[in-house]
């Protein structure tokens, strides 16, 4: 098991300032793929002004789709831009990172040819049509690959000794899944097949961790009822991520309590007089929500309670204040970067973004990789996790 380093707590950026570094930084990467397919090709502009449309299109349609065609009641065309425009983006991401890592060969090239005196015209060979053409082959086999492990969900198993469970409580089954992102991409099929493996479980309590939702709810109502017929003789607990926020806090909790969630809020919850709950609000609703929105909680758990303790966080940070005041953390919020080398700039802000880490003071964090999908509904080297954790009482 990993060691845990306390990070940093870290607030969202905010949306306007979101959406305008969205734009630069995609409209960027079309515009080096729209040169580098230039110079591979030499066309003009007769395909050159179409293809610059297309691409413009590509850009917005993840906007569109979301803030445009869904407030104007158009849910299934906005469904169809929507997956058009997530599955273009993961595939011109490895079509950018490849054509990078190309390029960065191509500058090294020429200084290793000097030293090491290799024969022929290396930067040569790794440019032109040839490298590019087997790039957007590359790029289609991991997007096809991304999309076959995206729909492949893992059953992680965590087994915990304590001696906190109550006498004749031999074990309790947690299930745990994070990130589901119902909306505009996922629906009925995705939350029917997540809720089949759960409860192929047969899981004590089923704790969701944030982001059920995403973006703006449409024609999603009936999915609770998936969620709403897994048996958990415990109860079912929810917590608030960022994107319940996005999605519009009111119909969003609606939809967690219709779906059978008991909603904690920097609230505390028992599950069968056995086990304490714990749930911490994402810290989004300081974006999101104005001046009569709830103040700063005063995160509940500091009294002594010799129950086996839960902590549902939706972000992967632990508060130094609760170290150890609790026995187990589940957060997700990260997808483990989701697309490979994504994992790298994750770490950045979320050192601990996938997988189990032991805490100094006691206890221990896990990450789940997320069981959706945000934006490309592609995931590569991360696949999607239900977790479940068996608390085995110890003599």
């Amino acid at each position: 098991m990993k060691v845990f380093k306390f990070p940093p707590e870290k607030d969202d950026i905010g949306l306007p300032f979101f959406l305008l570094a969205f734009f630069l930084i995609y409209g960027t990467m079309h515009a080096y793929v729209f040169l580098k397919a230039r110079a591979a090709f030499g066309f003009g502009w007769t395909v050159g002004a179409p293809l610059f449309v297309l691409f413009a299109f590509l850009v917005s349609a993840p906007v569109l789709a979301a803030h445009l065609l869904v407030r104007h009641g158009h849910g299934n065309v906005a469904q169809g831009v929507a997956l058009t425009g997530f599955v273009w983006m993961g595939f011109l991401f490895f079509l950018v990172g490849l054509n990078v890592a190309a390029d960065a060969a191509r500058f090294l090239c020429l200084p290793a040819q000097r030293w090491f005196g290799f024969a022929g015209n290396c930067s040569f060979a790794l440019g032109g049509r040839g490298v590019f053409l087997l790039i957007v082959v590359l790029a289609v086999a991991f997007s096809a690959y991304s999309v076959f492990e995206a729909h492949n969900i893992r059953i992680v198993h965590i087994r915990i000794a304590t001696d906190k469970l109550a006498p004749g409580i031999k074990t309790v089954r947690v299930a745990q899944i994070s990130d589901l992102h119902l909306g505009l991409i996922h629906r009925s099929g995705k939350a029917q097949r997540v809720a089949d493996l759960v409860a192929a479980q047969r899981p004590d309590i089923l704790v969701s961790t944030g982001d059920l939702v995403d973006g703006r709810l449409t024609h999603i109502e009936g999915l609770a009822g998936i969620f709403r017929e897994i048996h958990t003789p415990m109860g079912k607990f929810a917590v608030n991520g960022n994107h319940e926020y996005y999605a519009g806090l009111s119909h969003a909790i609606s939809f967690t309590q219709d779906a059978g969630f008991t909603l904690l809020r920097d609230e505390v919850a028992v599950a069968g007089e056995v086990i304490r709950i714990i749930g911490v609000d994402d810290p989004a609703q300081k974006h999101m929500m104005t001046g009569s929105g709830r103040p700063e909680p005063d995160i509940p758990g500091s009294g002594a309670d010799d129950r086996f303790t839960i902590i549902l966080k939706h972000r992967p940070v632990v508060d130094p204040d609760m170290a150890g005041k609790f026995d187990l953390q589940l957060s997700g919020h990260s997808h483990q970067g989701q697309l490979f080398p994504f994992l790298l700039l994750t770490r950045l802000s979320y050192p601990c973004s996938g997988g189990s880490y032991a805490l100094p003071e006691g206890g221990t964090l896990h990450v789940n990789r997320g069981t959706g999908t945000w934006g490309p509904p592609m995931r590569f080297l991360a696949p999607p996790e239900i977790t479940i954790i068996d608390l085995e009482r110890q003599p």
